[in-house]
């Protein structure tokens, strides 16, 4: 019997050991438990998965190592799967990387399909937990040691890659994405640099030392938003339409059974790098749809692909994080980082030796994350109507609910005051843009990227004696490079097509706003 054969056999045996362990009683309860409070933290706007594994953590220190990681990683990928609820029936994400599912989960919900949106979402971000765990399984030791390869330059590169999304979100106007995408760097850059670690652009403003944080900027922009928006259209109820059955009929599941795929595949490659955050991915995965689509102009406009595709990659980037985390000791995301404290406080050692002096815990902990994704769709499928439900509360009720909710969320992240103006602030900012059709996301993504862009570039130029050439004499970061300039090309051009495509239903009298 061949060497491969051996460790094939060796992995299955030590998985349904796994499972055997997975399925017992306790470790049931804390899988559950797990699943139900990251769905919970994901439907509230603010708080996020790295809060509440933080509050969360020293809790679990008086349980047993296996019980206490079971349910951290549960509240970790629950809280991927709920922030879409929110996302598709009110158009505030509860998480970053449901920025993209609002893009065409929301107008679904207008349209009286928020429930089949809901369903797809669900299946969307089972299947892709499951491709991730799957992954975590047969191709940890490989893959990892594949992301080990990706060095300053091949970052950099990403980070342009990402860049060209812009296009593609422009929503009708270049000038537009750009002066906003200009305006998220802008922010990105307060606070204190990368490589100096000195404050700058903070005018003498103790408060924006610490810089800008993400979290007040989405809730603003979203969350705060949305809730001026309805006051300035005087809503009577929260949800506008019937949300529908929350099981997606024959054809909803066959167009979006290839972007789940696409999507998925997307999310779990991308996610065993450092610094490839769930809210990279599913940008990636959207734009990416939107490229292969016979009919772009669909997007954002309410198409089920649109909510398919994000969905399915931020679930798989979540648990493709466990294999650089339990492989190499190295966090791909905050989550994660604390994950990696949570393991020391544990006296566990992350890396090679975890697989070989604690077998247990770590097949354990895999196999409830199987566990814990199917119990996320069990769960939450039927839970959808209680949040449905939620969404029928009159609207004079909800709306203080919300910014109730939000200034909590804002406020918690850093215990600050100033975070809560600042949510308010780009509340105020994203009305406006949302009146005049100034695109928001392209100022989201360049927040994100901003920082990581700059970081990347600084130890490019180190590693290259100051000479950026170093970018096109590496195999990887060139073809990195190459394709984002293929990708600019083709998204310009795909953005000229949608706009002569609209502008042809315009003119057929066809409501397309």
């Amino acid at each position: 019997m061949h060497e491969k054969e051996v460790l094939i056999i060796e992995t299955f045996q030590l998985l349904l050991a796994g499972f055997a362990s997975a399925l017992t009683p306790e470790h049931l309860l804390m899988a559950a438990l797990g699943a139900l409070i990251g769905t919970f933290v994901g439907v509230l706007p603010g708080l996020g998965p790295t809060s509440a594994i933080a509050i969360l953590l020293p809790v679990t220190t008086v349980l047993e190592p296996t019980q206490g990681m079971i349910m951290l990683a549960g509240i970790y990928y629950g809280a991927m799967y709920g922030g879409s609820t929110t996302a598709i029936l009110l158009n505030i994400p509860g998480e970053l990387s449901s920025v993209p599912t609002c893009l065409d989960g929301y107008p679904l919900a207008k349209k009286g399909r928020g429930g089949p949106a809901l369903g797809i979402s669900a299946l969307a971000s089972f299947g892709a937990g499951v491709l991730g765990v799957i992954g975590l399984v047969f191709f940890a030791p490989i893959l990892a040691d594949q992301a080990l390869k990706f060095g300053p330059p091949e970052y950099f590169a990403l980070m342009i890659l990402a860049l060209t999304l812009m296009v593609s979100l422009s929503g009708g106007s270049l000038v537009k994405s750009f002066l906003m995408g200009a305006f998220g760097y802008s922010l990105a850059l307060v606070g204190l640099g990368p490589s100096s670690g000195m404050p700058r652009f903070d005018y003498g403003v103790p408060a924006l030392v610490g810089g800008f944080d993400m979290i007040s900027i989405i809730i603003g922009l979203f969350a705060i938003t949305e809730v001026l928006k309805g006051i300035d259209e005087k809503r009577t109820a929260t949800l506008i339409g019937k949300p529908g059955s929350v099981y997606p009929k024959k054809e909803d599941l066959r167009v979006s059974a290839g972007p789940m795929v696409r999507g998925g595949i997307v999310g779990f490659f991308l996610g065993l790098l450092p610094g490839c955050s769930a809210a990279i991915t599913s940008f990636l995965a959207y734009d990416m749809e939107k490229k292969l689509s016979k009919h772009p102009e669909k997007f954002g406009q309410g198409t089920i692909e649109g909510v398919a595709a994000p969905e399915a990659a931020n679930n798989a980037t979540s648990s493709a994080g466990f294999i650089p985390l339990f492989s190499l000791g190295i966090p791909s995301s905050p989550p994660l980082a604390i994950l990696l404290a949570g393991l020391m406080i544990y006296g566990l050692t992350p890396g090679p030796v975890l697989f070989e002096q604690n077998a247990s815990f770590v097949w354990t902990v895999i196999a409830s994350m199987f566990v814990g994704n199917a119990m996320l769709l069990v769960l939450n499928l039927p839970m959808v109507w209680v949040w449905v439900k939620l969404t029928r509360v009159p609207y004079g009720i909800m709306a203080p609910i919300i910014l109730m909710f939000c200034t909590i969320g804002a406020y918690s992240v850093r215990n600050s005051m100033f975070d809560v103006w600042v949510a308010f602030l780009f509340g105020g900012l994203g009305y406006v843009f949302s009146k005049y059709k100034w695109p928001v996301v392209p100022l989201v993504l360049c927040f994100i990227l901003g920082p990581l862009l700059e970081e990347s570039f600084i130890q490019t130029m180190a590693m290259g004696s100051g000479d950026l050439s170093i970018v096109l004499f590496r195999p990887l970061s060139l073809t990195i490079l190459l394709a984002a300039g293929a990708l600019l090309i083709i998204s310009m051009m795909l953005n000229r097509r949608t706009q002569q495509r609209l502008k042809e239903e315009k003119d057929r009298g066809v409501d397309v706003a």
